[in-house]
């Protein structure tokens, strides 16, 4: 599980539209790389949202946003199109990537036990190392909270 200071894991992942992406594509800009649960879902909606309306602030500072599901890239590309999000979303399927970077939980729904993602965001400087980690993330509020850091940290 990675921690603050520590290079990021590096991966090549299938975005929404539909390339394939290596998170060392983006040396030398600042990435906001998200991990949600599911696409179309109310909080990931919020988040999704909260990102792409706040979408050309991070880019004025040299950062790119980057969001994981184990969802597919079919259903990544329907959610990018139908909340107009201008950033890419990068499908996990096996969950390899989700759980490198430690954010795959035991959760229990309606006395189900499954594997699901537990809301989390890496903040990765320039130079590829993580910065910044945040766990447990509630998405109201959190996209705020992540450009406040980068606009205070990384400049």
């Amino acid at each position: 599980m990675p921690q603050e200071g520590e290079q990021a894991i590096g991966f090549t992942l299938e975005a929404s539209n539909g390339e394939k992406v290596s998170l060392s594509d983006y040396r030398g800009k600042n990435v906001v790389l998200y991990f949600y649960p599911k696409d179309n879902t109310p909080g990931c909606t919020v988040e999704a949202c909260g990102f792409r309306d706040h979408h050309q602030e991070f880019a004025d500072l040299n950062t790119v946003i980057l969001g994981v599901s184990r969802d597919s890239v079919a259903s990544h590309q329907k959610f990018v199109e139908k909340q107009n999000l201008p950033f890419l979303l990068l499908s996990d399927p096996d969950g390899k990537v989700c759980e490198a970077y430690g954010v795959l939980k035991d959760k229990n729904m309606f006395g189900k036990k499954f594997k699901g993602i537990e809301r989390s965001t890496f903040v990765i400087n320039e130079e590829g190392q993580i910065v910044k980690v945040y766990r447990k993330v509630k998405a109201m509020g959190h996209v705020k909270e992540v450009l406040q850091y980068i606009k205070e940290h990384l400049r």
